[in-house]
């Protein structure tokens, strides 16, 4: 059998900027800095979602430099881009603003010099919050330093071709009428109010009028201001079906990722920068949405927004970095109670990548031990961490709300989970307390039973239901295995599944009067 070559740490970051190298030396470019970019939009609070795009465009710059290559990634805030409707939980005052680049709308919170900038600064802090590198470019500073003003120029020049070939492309008929470029109105300060119809090429001008027009299913009064704009001093954006493609060009950006709700987009953009600018597009991969537990594609305007920050108070960083390098494609439905298996997969992932947990595949195991170091940022630690099943933090940070840092510590003590108090643990206590404080049930984790183990189960039930507690739950479960022809160590093991989703934990007895037997009986039921 002939084993596959192994590129880089084994991942399929390592196989994406493989493709996107043997791409480049195809194409014969200069490969002495290779830029990766990722778009955040700006428009609404940025989720999960949006930081996952950036996240794993620096996991491509991250493979590309463990190849030798010097990289770069941009980290673009389309803040030029025009607001379509307020999100979900902003203020109301916001709608006097709809269609107004959102560079241009004032911050409601007071705190950054526009709204735009308020957006972004929320992505970059969660960039800078799991420890991403980046240049930060924004759109109102691309344009107005005129670093897009010949691309511009240039697709404008060639506007009837483009309006012909997204019709062609995407069966979108508005570019055969107007340009595809937006001045900001002179008057109102809106974006796609003002459509350009003409473009005086000697002039680098365009000919616009502000009338009506529909955002979002909403029509927007425009001013019904006429002028001209000069596309080399005023303000104004191209749209996006061409926009991506000049900013390719100016940044020599070789690798981009996109979402399937842009491939129209991406599709036209791909043409405009091959056929009209007569650069070649970057490399792509394309990644599918995270949904919300409903379904529904995790939006910035739905408010049904989980933010990076928000994530960081009930999980830590590497939870976040693993739930996006684990892989790129398939649609996934997200929630905040995700957190507790991704923090025990992390470990079991150390654990692996530290000799502890034995992978016999080795192609398995370099896979997961690459996993491991894109997860610490191609920095791994010299040594593991300190690792307690975070479903038994959550347990037991329920059961002490009261100087609660200090008791679930010495509880994890005579549990024999640690030795002495540790800083580290500390901050876990802390996080798994935010997340029993705010999130009463976990989801239900699956465990397979035969009929047997459900008997077993039942007169578990039963025994801690009763209104005399048990002289001994260690013994009474052994004893429950043994009368109903279960293994103990299969029941203990089944118990532990269904309390902690883990084989094994601190001695049941105990633990289960920690709890509370009542609340360990309810917690078994719903498996019977």
């Amino acid at each position: 059998m002939v084993q596959e070559k192994i590129i880089g740490k084994g991942t399929w970051i390592d196989k994406l900027a493989s493709e996107l190298l043997e791409r480049e030396k195809t194409l014969g470019r200069n490969l002495d800095l290779i830029r990766v970019e990722s778009g955040l939009g700006a428009s609404g609070i940025p989720h999960i979602g949006s930081l996952g795009d950036a996240v794993r465009a620096y996991g491509v710059k991250l493979a590309l430099e463990n190849l030798g290559y010097k990289s770069e990634l941009i980290a673009y805030s389309d803040d030029l881009d025009g607001l379509r409707k307020v999100p979900e939980g902003l203020p109301d005052s916001l709608q006097e603003h709809i269609g107004k680049p959102v560079s241009l709308i004032p911050d409601p919170y007071g705190c950054h010099d526009s709204y735009g900038m308020h957006m972004s600064s929320i992505l970059l802090d969660g960039l800078d919050k799991v420890g991403i590198k980046y240049e930060f470019r924004r759109a109102v500073d691309t344009y107005k330093q005129g670093l897009l003003k010949d691309h511009i120029h240039t697709i404008l020049q060639n506007s009837v071709k483009i309006g012909d070939k997204i019709s062609e492309l995407v069966g979108q008929e508005k570019y055969q009428k107007y340009l595809p470029y937006f001045p900001v109105c002179a008057e109102c300060n809106r974006l796609y109010t003002a459509e350009a119809t003409e473009y005086i090429s000697d002039e680098k001008k365009v000919k616009y009028k502000c009338h009506d027009t529909e955002i979002g299913s909403k029509m927007i009064k425009g001013c019904g201001h006429e002028g001209e704009a000069d596309i080399t001093k005023d303000l104004g954006k191209l749209a996006w079906k061409v926009e991506f493609a000049a900013r390719w060009s100016a940044f020599d950006i070789r690798f981009e990722a996109y979402g399937k709700d842009i491939m129209d987009s991406v599709k036209v953009n791909d043409w405009v920068s091959d056929e009209i600018l007569k650069v070649p597009h970057p490399h792509h991969v394309k990644y599918e949405m995270f949904l919300d537990k409903g379904g529904k594609k995790i939006s910035k305007s739905l408010g049904n927004v989980i933010t990076a920050q928000k994530w960081l108070e009930y999980g830590n960083s590497k939870s976040i970095l693993l739930l996006l390098y684990k892989r790129i494609t398939g649609a996934r439905e997200l929630g905040f109670d995700d957190i507790p298996s991704l923090m025990n997969e992390y470990n079991e992932i150390e654990d692996t990548y530290f000799g502890r947990i034995k992978v016999d595949n080795q192609a398995k195991l370099t896979k997961l031990k690459g996993l491991y170091e894109y997860v610490n940022l191609l920095n791994p630690p010299k040594q593991s961490s300190i690792h307690i099943n975070y479903r038994l933090l959550i347990e037991l940070t329920k059961i002490f709300k009261e100087d609660r840092n200090e008791r679930v510590m010495k509880k994890l003590i005579d549990y024999g989970v640690i030795k002495n108090p540790e800083t580290e643990v500390e901050k876990l206590i802390e996080i798994a307390g935010n997340y029993s404080d705010e999130f009463d049930e976990q989801e239900k984790i699956a465990v397979e039973l035969d009929d047997t183990s459900k008997k077993a189960l039942d007169k578990l039930v039963k025994a801690l239901q009763a209104e005399e507690e048990p002289e001994d739950i260690q013994n009474t479960i052994y004893q429950i295995a043994k009368a109903n022809d279960v293994q103990p160590k299969d029941f203990f093991k089944i118990l532990y599944q269904i309390i902690l989703g883990t084989s094994r934990g601190p001695k049941i007895g105990p633990f289960i009067t920690d709890i509370g037997r009542k609340q360990v009986a309810k917690t078994l039921s719903e498996y019977l």
